[in-house]
């Protein structure tokens, strides 16, 4: 029996998107916004959209990054584009973007789309420098790389934060600027640690693939760090560009930013993040537990490091 156009059609939309969904996921994102409602109290309904949105734009994401950092594991699964092909996943991407917008104009609100414009280009400028860096091999100053993570991993954040004040009876112009704020400071907070993590858990590792990121030629943070504060070491750089899968030499390389010091101050500088997300959060309402517990759990990764 021939099966019909809907049923084709969506075995080709949403295909490799529900592929990457059902591989799991932290829920981060989803956790980071509840916390946020303690301040702002957007009725259920709402922030049930606004989640929805901003979990339809991770996951596309996700696919879209695969492909363009060539990467073979995400979530401990093969990535999409592997899976499904390439021009399929990225049509797939593409279109949840367009669903996600879509669920965005269900907000009763006329900002909404200017919102979502706005924080989308955000992202988009942040993402556009990461490869650009990649791909010049250009390293970024460390000024430069947190704002370029600020664009790319906080304005997902700040798209369900603006979202959420648009509707919430509790958000005036100081409240506002002072939760983007925190979104921006756990934007880098959230990345760094992820740089740190692709290179030394061993979770990391299971669910990606052992240190991607050196294969991937990225400029994390770690990386920006040992080449900048270490001119006269070309090693690091030299790794980079091989784009190598090979183990022992991506071994090397972390044992050397470990000797060089990297690793020691990326973690330095994830418990400086974190007093300061802690002391922005008492200033804003010390009794957000939510917040302060996503913050200490995310912690442990480097607690003993």
């Amino acid at each position: 029996m021939a099966q019909s156009l809907d049923y084709h059609m969506n075995k080709a939309l949403n295909g490799p998107y529900n592929y990457i969904c059902q591989a799991g996921g932290k829920q981060i994102r989803g956790k980071l916004f509840k916390a946020f409602n303690h301040w702002l109290n957007v009725s259920e309904e709402v922030m049930s959209v606004i989640s929805e949105i901003a979990e339809m734009l991770h996951n596309s994401s996700l696919i879209i990054d695969d492909i363009e950092d060539s990467s073979e594991l995400r979530r401990g699964v093969p990535v999409a584009h592997h899976v499904f092909g390439l021009p399929l996943s990225l049509n797939s991407a593409c279109y949840m973007y367009f669903k996600a917008l879509d669920t965005a104009l269900r907000l009763p609100d006329s900002r909404v789309p200017r919102v979502f414009t706005d924080q989308m280009l955000v992202l988009h400028r942040g993402q556009g420098l990461d490869l650009y860096w990649r791909d010049t091999y250009t390293c970024p100053t460390l000024e430069q790389y947190q704002e370029m993570v600020r664009m790319k991993t906080g304005g997902l954040f700040g798209l369900g934060i603006r979202l959420m004040c648009l509707f919430s009876g509790d958000c005036g112009a100081a409240r506002e600027t002072d939760l983007l704020r925190m979104a921006d400071l756990l934007g880098v907070f959230f990345q760094v640690r992820d740089d740190f993590a692709n290179l030394m858990s061993e979770e990391y590792h299971d669910n990606k693939s052992f240190c991607e990121d050196l294969t991937e030629g990225k400029y994390s943070y770690p990386i920006v760090w040992a080449i900048q504060n270490c001119p006269d070491d070309d090693q690091i750089s030299s790794v980079l560009r091989q784009r190598t899968r090979d183990v022992e030499v991506k071994k090397f390389c972390v044992r050397h930013l470990r000797s060089l010091g990297a690793l020691d101050h990326t973690v330095q500088f994830l418990r400086q993040l974190e007093a300061q997300l802690m002391q922005l959060l008492d200033s804003l309402s010390p009794d957000n537990a939510l917040l302060r517990e996503l913050v200490l759990e995310l912690a442990k990764l480097y607690a003993n490091a």
